[in-house]
């Protein structure tokens, strides 16, 4: 088990990734983000550490921007 293990509520998953709940909620449902592990029926928890793997990945495929000197014009 990890030593460091970190559960999130909605709220804090919602404040980390500036989503709204709802549309956590949306992209679980299409399966593009990490499901939460059930504590009791109205308690759901993430691993902090899924939830910064979700952030990084959306680093990683996003597309990069090129910001142009004004020099460059």
């Amino acid at each position: 088990m990890e030593s460091n293990l970190r559960l999130l509520r909605i709220a804090d998953v919602s404040k980390k990734t500036t989503l709204g709940k709802s549309t956590i909620w949306l992209k679980m449902g299409q399966g593009s983000f990490p499901k939460p592990a059930k504590l009791s029926p109205a308690i759901n928890v993430w691993k902090e550490s899924d939830i910064d793997a979700w952030i990084s990945s959306c680093f990683e495929s996003a597309p990069q921007n090129h910001i142009v000197n004004s020099n460059e014009a």
